[in-house]
């Protein structure tokens, strides 16, 4: 059966980014950047990839900096360039292709706390489309990509789909929501519920919903009841639409991301994990770095032991 194609995605990117303060006072998290490109210049690469057209960003007052990097270069940049010659030419026709990815556009977040607010902030130019939905501070590096195996997911079933990965530590099921239901294929969840952080011995598989969904149009409608039954002071979450559609026999999957590793760079010690491994994964830089880790003083041999097996795994 062939279903509706999927062509827009929604990246929400209107929080303050408090962990990071003071570097986030001035500059959005969503801007930090991996080596030498920012954290959600990676999200609309994958997504663009994926065939993903128009993609939508809901921002606040504080993120003008990502509009600005997803708009064209400025003339002053462009001639800085060319005057490099064939040296800058690479780093021209890479800063000429940021805005040329993909139609993008930009949508001021208002309405209560929680994230579903920027899904009813865009729900006018989503219509009655699927779409992916994907936060803009933590990403799966995979092969084939997050996005492509959950479009795969989507083509095959036509339901909506949650991006998943085995849980990997105890402290894992106490910051994500876990999937029960019936395994429909190794690795896809039929969901019949999401339980929300059940810690280790409550938790109904080791699948971790993290990262990204795909959704069909009828979650607005269910976030339309969630809303409407807020009471003041309540937050308003996703979350809650999708266990209203479960309730009503909706099809919800939990849908295992293979071949993949799981990044977060919302907290500061995930993100300089990221920093870390993608830079010893650039030619550029990585056998430098690799003598420089070689090269700093422990205080405990068990560190340098460590550092060592790190390295190896790059070698």
């Amino acid at each position: 059966m062939a279903f509706q194609k999927v062509r827009k995605a929604v990246i929400p990117a209107a929080g303050f980014g408090t962990r990071f303060l003071p570097q986030t006072k001035a500059m959005p998290k969503e801007m930090l950047p991996i080596v030498d490109k920012p954290v959600i210049q990676y999200i609309v690469e994958e997504l663009v990839d994926a065939g993903i057209e128009d993609i939508i960003i809901v921002t606040g007052y504080h993120k003008r900096t990502i509009e600005d990097h997803f708009d064209n270069p400025s003339t002053d940049l462009i001639e800085n360039l060319k005057m490099g010659g064939e040296k800058k030419k690479p780093l021209l026709e890479s800063v000429m292709k940021i805005s040329t990815m993909a139609n993008f556009a930009y949508v001021r977040q208002k309405g209560p706390y929680g994230n579903g607010t920027p899904l009813m902030n865009v729900r006018h130019l989503i219509g009655n489309e699927p779409f992916i939905y994907t936060w803009s501070d933590d990403f799966i590096a995979a092969d084939p990509s997050r996005f492509k195996q959950l479009l795969a997911a989507y083509e095959k079933y036509g339901y909506s789909c949650m991006a998943s990965v085995r849980a990997k530590s105890d402290a894992d099921y106490d910051r994500y929501g876990f999937a029960a239901g019936n395994e429909i294929e190794p690795g896809v969840i039929d969901c019949t519920t999401i339980i929300e952080k059940p810690g280790k011995a409550n938790a109904p598989s080791d699948l971790a919903n993290v990262s990204g969904f795909l959704f069909t149009p009828d979650i607005f409608e269910y976030l339309d009841t969630v809303l409407a039954n807020l009471k003041d002071g309540d937050e308003f979450y996703y979350n809650d639409a999708l266990k209203l559609m479960l309730k009503d026999g909706k099809h919800v999957l939990a849908t295992e991301i293979k071949n993949g590793k799981y990044y977060d760079t919302g907290n500061k010690l995930e993100y300089m994990k990221t920093q870390i491994e993608f830079a010893l994964k650039d030619p550029s830089m990585n056998g430098d770095l690799k003598e420089f880790i070689r090269g700093c003083r422990f205080r405990e041999e068990s560190d340098f032991v460590l550092s060592t097996i790190f390295l190896h795994n790059f070698d």
